[in-house]
């Protein structure tokens, strides 16, 4: 569930890493938290289990780029792997926008993998998500241990949806990098595709142009201010069909702060009788 603040022109997307216990979720996140500059990254925050050491959550928002002139961050996430934890990982899952799913490539981890996986689809159907149209990406951890399985059997038993994936070493810092750029660019793609069109205001639509006289010539615009309660009584000279002057008078009871601004326009005198152009003085009074 993306976040959207108005006044930083910011918007945050949640990023969960998800796997079996002791998968390698923590030393992806605390690797990247690491290799980020102090000024790019956000606190993390852990909350240790007595049997476990992976963190309970932590939040780290990484700058990426922009959506429609919006700073676009995002805060990761990890969860526990063990089973009766689940309660947490919901918890933690709720409002994900990604997920990166951390695979243990040792040969007895195979079942772990995917159990955990299929957790993830039961987790997220509760809370009326798909992972098959979810963003998100697979890494296959611990490419460095002596009983790895082929990455060919861990695509066929874990990898469903046809994801993308990434070979890792979590220790070493191989592979984490590229894992938050993949799913990264996936989260940022839908994000684009899902509400790119409204995270730009509409602009307003021009003001109407006051009308102007057609000489060539145009005085600036005269504005009156008058106080509230005021008696307005206007006389005017109106030119009349055999070409004397009448007077108008018009009274009028300003009940506001009012503004009186003097228009010049030039009708067709041959609309109304004889010939050439009459300029007259359009009065607008603006509450």
């Amino acid at each position: 569930m993306v976040l959207f603040n108005a006044a930083t022109k910011e918007l945050t997307a949640k990023v969960v890493y998800y796997g079996p216990g002791l998968c390698g979720k923590t030393t992806n996140l605390q690797h990247v938290y690491d290799s980020l500059p102090q000024d790019g990254r956000g606190k993390m925050l852990s909350l240790a289990t007595q049997t476990d050491r992976t963190l309970f959550f932590d939040f780290l928002p990484i700058e990426l780029g922009t959506i429609r002139g919006m700073k676009t961050r995002i805060q990761l996430y990890t969860v526990p792997g063990q089973v009766f934890y689940d309660a947490t990982r919901k918890l933690v899952l709720r409002g994900a926008d990604g997920v990166v799913f951390v695979a243990d490539s040792q040969s007895p981890m195979l079942d772990s993998n995917r159990e955990s996986f299929q957790n993830l689809i039961d987790n997220l159907k509760e809370q009326g998500a798909d992972l098959e149209t979810m963003p998100h990406v697979i890494q296959w951890n611990k490419r460095d241990t002596p009983n790895a399985l082929p990455v060919e059997i861990l695509e066929r038993e874990v990898n469903r949806f046809k994801t993308p994936t990434f070979e890792a070493c979590a220790t070493r810092g191989e592979g984490v990098r590229e894992t938050l750029t993949g799913i990264a660019k996936l989260v940022l793609k839908h994000l684009s595709e899902k509400y790119g069109g409204a995270l730009e205001a509409e602009p307003p639509p021009p003001p109407m142009p006051l009308p102007r006289p057609r000489a060539e010539e145009s005085k600036p615009l005269e504005v009156e201010e008058l106080s509230g309660g005021e008696m307005l009584e206007e006389i005017e000279e109106l030119p009349g069909a055999d070409g004397k002057a009448g007077t108008k008078t018009t009274a009028l009871h300003l009940s506001a702060h009012t503004s009186v601004v003097e228009v010049p326009v030039v009708l067709d005198r041959s609309l109304f009788s004889g010939e050439g152009p009459v300029e007259i003085k359009l009065k607008l009074y603006l509450k």
